[in-house]
């Protein structure tokens, strides 16, 4: 299974924020679409950072409450590791828990097309085992 697979079930819908905004826009985006992380990008296409809900809580232990105020460059990850539409599934996890991120932009020709995470990996590994299960039992019951 690929990653394109799995962004045809969940669509390709991406919550996007600039750096420069502050970081009480960030944790509302968060809240308010009850999701765990925000790619970062200053012209809409080209991601240039991720802020999950750790980021927010190792900003909270350097800057104490003054982080929301702060702008999103400041709690960012600008080291973001990325995957491909056409990426293996298998891989794609190996590569999550090896970088212990829990979302993945997915790129297409250098652009944001949608993003991924754990939860979205998951989900698709228990599916696809539950329909080779219903076809074994089908099988075996003629």
């Amino acid at each position: 299974m690929r990653i394109n697979e799995v962004i045809h079930n969940k669509g390709s819908s991406v919550i996007t924020a600039r750096s420069d905004q502050d970081v009480r826009h960030l944790v509302d985006l968060l809240a308010d679409n009850r999701i765990g992380a925000v790619v970062i990008t200053d012209d809409g296409d080209t991601v240039v950072g991720i802020v999950g809900e750790r980021d927010i809580v190792q900003g909270l232990r350097k800057f104490g409450p003054s982080l929301l105020d702060r702008s999103i460059a400041d709690v960012m990850d600008a080291d973001v590791h990325t995957c491909g539409m056409d990426d293996e599934l298998a891989a794609v996890a190996t590569d999550m828990t090896r970088f212990r991120a829990r979302h993945l932009p997915v790129i297409v020709d250098g652009h944001l097309a949608a993003i991924v995470s754990i939860g979205d990996i998951v989900k698709s590994r228990i599916d696809q085992l539950q329909t080779e299960q219903e076809h074994l039992v089908k099988y075996l019951h003629g």
